[in-house]
């Protein structure tokens, strides 16, 4: 009798032990969920994206854009210039050549000296036309980097300005090989836009600068 009633003791505390370890469990899974943690992670909401996007042509806007063709007629002065110049250069050392060379061939030389004189002086104004030449070239160089520059910026300003009531998602460039839905191009708003904020600087008188910039070294 006694080890029958030790037994039923030993299963009663058994059974108990289970609900116990739960119970605990329970209590510790309680104790968790109510802590704060000290540093928690918060999420987006999460919505559909949007694709509202337009597009223009870059080949339009060169050839219709003014500051373009305020930069071509530039250009065009420019290398009338240095054309100029080069020729102005070119006629004039070949003249002093030539007078060297018929000199020597009529013995129009009286000494070594004097010939040599003018070998110098044609050395001096050949590098002369040279060091010009160069710094006309140079300068056009820098001058194309301006204009890339001013042209860059001038569409991106435009753009930020543009988009500032449309709220397109995206403004892209056009290029051959890529499809886009034609009703997407706004192409003539940005050649308008872009006009109506450029101003032309005032007219120069080209053939003023060409002349004095072709006469201005010579004159050393």
């Amino acid at each position: 009798m006694k080890k029958l009633a030790f037994a039923a003791s030993a299963l009663t505390v058994a059974a108990a032990l289970p609900l116990m370890s739960c119970s605990g469990s329970e209590e510790k899974k309680d104790e968790a969920a109510n802590e704060t943690p000290k540093s928690a992670k918060v999420e987006g909401d999460t919505f559909a994206p949007t694709t509202n996007i337009r597009y223009y042509n870059m080949d339009s806007v060169m050839a219709n854009y003014d500051l373009v063709k305020t930069y071509n007629e530039t250009n065009l002065r420019a290398t009338r210039e240095l054309e100029n110049a080069m020729q102005s250069r070119q006629g004039e050392l070949q003249r002093l050549a030539s007078n060297i060379q018929q000199k020597v061939q009529s013995n129009g030389y009286l000494s070594e000296a004097s010939y040599n004189a003018d070998m110098t002086e044609l050395n001096r104004k050949q590098q002369a036309a040279e060091s010009y030449l160069g710094n006309l070239q140079a300068r056009a160089q820098q001058e194309a980097l301006r204009q890339q520059q001013e042209f860059i910026d001038s569409i991106n300003n435009f753009l930020v300005s543009y988009n500032q009531d449309k709220h397109y998602d995206a403004i892209l460039l056009y290029s051959p090989g890529q499809y886009f839905n034609p009703a997407l191009d706004i192409t003539a708003d940005v050649i308008a836009g872009l006009n109506a904020r450029y101003k032309k600087p005032a007219a120069k008188d080209a053939k003023a600068d060409d002349k004095k910039a072709a006469d201005a070294p010579a004159k050393k």
